[in-house]
């Protein structure tokens, strides 16, 4: 088994960053090469604007390159308990928010001629326990008063038309998502920038900020100092650079995914005939979907817990504990690949974005970054153009994290908490 990301281990190289060294001038740097950095050098430079990217590692390497490949309609909250929490109004343009999204993806992809083996389908929720279904109906009559008339509620006893399992109590369709190889499309959207001018520096993580007045700042790398007229910063919960404001409004958590060996397209039809992108309705629950080739990826929180090499086997094991449990026709498959991430998650669950300090900035998407960060890369393009009302999530404020100083020392009490609610719950 790779103890490595099964994106990263299977994308083409990225062969276009520029040899360096780091030095004049540009309109906009943007400090992170992920998808919101990719996505708004693109954008960026489609418009003309001299634009450089500074990649700490390799393009698409972090967050963007260990996800679990899912780009869906929908908040990292159950949208009936968010509408009540804060208003019809404010949480009906949150989820407008994810559907334009999702559609930016799929026009990047198409504009660019990007082979990442995009796919529709959608995404179900699947009622863990028995109870659960009864939050989904709710959610389900919510949605489609308010926003979302495609959806469809999938009774308990009609479960196993969607999966190949008797672990699940129903689920909730919403037809509005896709996936695809998050490691082709990170290579894909980082050759479109080159191709449209933008300049992709990797192996250069920046040392220091020299604020110079109003929005102008020196970014200081070991490869050199670049003087940027405006800076974005694309970081997540990257732990490289001068960024402890930021640290300290992101609990950086720990997501972990195993991939099976491939199963054979008639194994896989039993296993997931839909072939959606699934996810349980645990707070602590696990998503899963079929690659282009016939494997089966399945990850989780499995651990509150940060990923290191040694923390990745853990959780390798419990996540393979959980696969046997909703497929137990899978309890002796070979696993190919194990691997973790980092999860960019704030206090809230929401993403934020906006400007600190003359630093403009946009992260926190807390677990459903793969379309907002593609989307958020684009709109950024435009806010740091004067385009605010363009924003989101611009009008929510972003305080710390009360006694977090950027070591999450405190994961291990949430992951209790949210296993007790699981119990109770």
């Amino acid at each position: 088994m790779k103890f490595e990301s099964y994106w990263l281990d299977t994308r083409p190289a990225f062969r276009h960053g520029d040899p360096g060294p780091v030095e004049g001038t540009a309109e906009v740097v943007v400090i992170g090469g992920g998808f919101t950095g990719l996505s708004a050098a693109l954008a960026l430079a489609k418009k003309g604007v001299p634009v450089t990217v500074l990649e700490a590692g390799s393009v698409a390497s972090e967050a963007s390159g260990r996800n679990g490949g899912q780009c869906n309609t929908g908040l990292a909250h159950d949208y009936a308990t968010l509408a009540e929490r804060i208003g019809r109004e404010q949480a009906l343009r949150f989820y407008r928010a994810y559907e334009s999204a999702v559609q930016s993806v799929r026009t990047i992809v198409t504009e660019e001629q990007i082979d990442c083996d995009f796919v529709g389908g959608g995404k179900i929720k699947l009622a863990a326990k028995p109870q659960h279904f009864a939050k989904l109906a709710k959610t389900y009559e919510t949605l489609v008063r308010d926003v979302d008339r495609e959806i469809e509620l999938i009774a308990p006893e009609r479960i196993r038309d969607e999966v190949g399992s008797n672990r699940f109590f129903g689920g909730l369709v919403q037809r509005n998502g896709a996936q695809m190889h998050m490691g082709k499309f990170g290579v894909g959207l980082a050759e479109a920038a080159v191709k449209r001018g933008a300049r992709i520096f990797e192996d250069s993580p920046v040392t220091a900020l020299k604020p110079l007045g109003g929005e102008r700042y020196d970014v200081v790398t070991p490869r050199g100092t670049i003087r940027a007229a405006r800076v974005l910063v694309a970081t997540g919960a990257s732990r490289v650079g001068p960024l402890q404001w930021f640290r300290r409004r992101i609990a950086p958590v720990g997501s972990f995914i195993v991939v099976t060996e491939p199963l054979g397209k008639e194994r896989l039809d039993a296993l997931l005939p839909t072939r959606r992108a699934y996810v349980t309705t645990l707070n602590i629950g696990n998503y899963f979907r079929a690659t282009a080739d016939n494997r089966l990826l399945f990850g989780g929180r499995a651990r509150f817990a940060m990923s290191n090499p040694r923390s990745d086997e853990k959780s390798g094991r419990i996540l393979r504990a959980s696969l046997a449990h909703y497929f137990p026709q899978l309890a002796d498959v070979r696993l190919d690949y194990c691997w973790g991430g980092l999860v960019d998650m704030t206090a809230d669950r929401l993403p934020r974005a906006g400007q600190h300090e003359g630093l403009f900035y946009s992260m926190g998407y807390s677990g459903h970054g793969v379309q907002m960060s593609v989307h958020m890369g684009r709109v950024m393009a435009d806010v740091m153009f004067g385009a605010a009302s363009r924003n989101p999530w611009g009008e929510l404020a972003w305080p710390a994290i009360p006694g977090h100083f950027g070591h999450a020392w405190f994961l291990p009490f949430v992951g209790a908490w949210y296993r007790f609610q699981d119990m109770i719950h």
